[in-house]
């Protein structure tokens, strides 16, 4: 649901450059510019539309830091996975890891089918 909310917000913003683009251009007929003012906006919303459509758009992570790695116990900058779709740590007590040692877990967890 949330995926789709984020799709109909960013289909409708297509909606000004379509306006502003077919009466800029309606010299060239509506069917001219209708098909110009889609193709600027494909190249706006694509990018948009890659990440909704991204496997990392319902992936919230928490990054820190200075903390300790509770897998290697090597003091760097922590990673966290906190929530996606099938894994929810929101409540949990926070397990942050190095780079290496998170990279192990995301697989990890990838291989439970959890995140993907």
């Amino acid at each position: 649901m949330k995926k789709f909310l984020f799709y109909a917000f960013r289909w409708q913003m297509s909606t000004p450059i379509l306006a502003f683009v077919t009466s800029y251009l309606v010299g060239f007929g509506f069917w001219v510019s209708a098909a110009i003012a889609n193709l600027i906006g494909s190249a706006i919303f694509f990018w948009v539309d890659r990440f909704i459509f991204s496997p990392k758009f319902d992936q919230i992570w928490s990054v820190k830091e200075q903390v300790v790695c509770v897998d290697c116990g090597k003091q760097s900058r922590g990673y966290r996975l906190v929530k996606t779709n099938k894994y929810d740590k929101t409540k949990a007590v926070p397990e942050y890891r190095c780079e290496q040692c998170s990279i192990v877990k995301a697989q990890k967890l990838k291989e439970q089918g959890l995140i993907s």
